[in-house]
């Protein structure tokens, strides 16, 4: 466990996000949702609350929010969307911002992402562009969202030419990480999560990689390293974030498994095929199978990886995804989308060993090509 961690209890956490006058909190543990609202209402005093939600969710945690909210004087509205990755999408994103404007949240009032990371980056930003920017608290119901998407303040939507390409950077005044939500969360989504956890361990704290290969069972069943699990995870994105808020430096790094997996996700139809933490599993150990080939690292960690990934369930290969992609010549085209790119020159993040990611600028594009034809003839 980070020393940033701060128990508040026995069953809570508690981390900062370090961004100075726009410092926020972020809270772990279960029982939260129904202490939203008395968290939200120290520090927006009867509030009105757009709630932003999926009717999957809303089914399982909204009454629960609603009744908080209620008891604390806050006055709530909420707005519901299909779930699944097409929300992110310009038509859904219209939808929410009318009713945001119909449930007359103002500048002083805020938005509640209540859901996993496609509502957290829809809601916030919807909350970016409403009235020029509204506050919003981060409720995120999915490991993926909990370890990664709620903290850091990148919101969006998708674009036909690829995944996240339109947003903004605003960061929520509060995230609310309730772990009991995860208890109703289906295998598949909850495996999809933890290859954003590995993924912290795979960028520069091997020991916490190495403690996943032995706890990860005790993770995926509730036991009490679900929680380190999560605070470890939270407190690496909050000190990468408080350093490099804007991703002009090393923020890069969590985007480790990402340029291949958005090529990817985006070559799937950003569909049930093929979630987004699957993308990143199969996008990390290409990413440590292309810096092997290169030389950069050795083929006994690509392979660990790859390893693990598959122990606990994860996708690792390309063959692995079903349905047709488009040929490497269109993966190429969705990869040279990837907002990493800059001024045509393809940027990825490799490494030279587990824990030892770095930022590799300019990758040859030839080089990439000849990989992706590998892996495709391998099945």
């Amino acid at each position: 466990m980070t020393e940033a961690a701060e128990q508040l209890r026995p069953e809570l956490t508690q981390l900062s996000v370090g961004l100075g006058e726009r410092a926020y909190d972020i809270v772990i543990g279960p029982g939260l949702f129904a202490e939203a609202g008395a968290r939200i209402a120290a520090l927006r005093p009867g509030a009105r609350v757009g709630i932003v939600t999926d009717r999957n969710v809303a089914e399982r945690h909204l009454a629960t929010v609603e009744a908080s909210l209620k008891a604390a004087g806050l006055i709530p509205t909420p707005v519901i969307v299909e779930p699944g990755e097409k929300s992110k999408s310009f038509s859904v994103f219209e939808q929410v911002l009318d009713g945001l404007l119909a449930a007359r949240i103002e500048r002083r009032d805020l938005v509640l992402a209540l859901g996993g990371g496609v509502v957290g980056d829809l809601a916030g930003f919807a909350a970016a562009a409403l009235r020029r920017g509204v506050d919003f608290v981060q409720a995120p119901t999915s490991l993926l969202a909990q370890v990664d998407s709620s903290v850091g303040g990148k919101t969006g939507i998708n674009s036909r030419h690829g995944k996240n390409l339109i947003g903004a950077f605003h960061q929520p005044i509060l995230v609310l990480a309730d772990t009991q939500a995860l208890d109703t969360l289906p295998l598949r989504e909850f495996r999809s999560g933890y290859a954003e956890v590995a993924k912290y361990g795979l960028i520069d704290n091997a020991p916490f990689f190495a403690w996943l290969e032995r706890k990860w069972q005790d993770v995926f069943g509730g036991g009490p390293s679900r929680i380190e699990a999560i605070a470890t995870s939270c407190a690496s994105k909050a000190a990468v974030v408080a350093r490099d808020e804007k991703e002009t430096g090393d923020r890069a790094l969590l985007n480790l498994g990402h340029t291949f997996g958005h090529a990817l996700e985006a070559g799937a139809g950003f569909s049930q095929r093929l979630l987004h933490g699957e993308a990143v599993a199969i996008g990390m150990a290409q990413a440590f199978r292309f810096s092997a080939a290169q030389g950069l690292c050795a083929s006994a960690d690509a392979a660990r990886v790859e390893v693990h990934l598959k122990a606990v369930g994860l996708p690792t290969r390309i063959k692995d995804i079903p349905g047709e992609l488009p040929d490497t010549d269109g993966l190429m085209d969705l990869i040279a989308q990837d907002k990493k790119v800059s001024r045509g020159a393809l940027t990825f993040i490799l490494a030279r060993g587990i824990g030892q990611s770095f930022i590799a600028r300019d990758v040859n594009p030839a080089a990439v090509r000849s990989f992706l034809e590998d892996e495709r003839a391998a099945g």
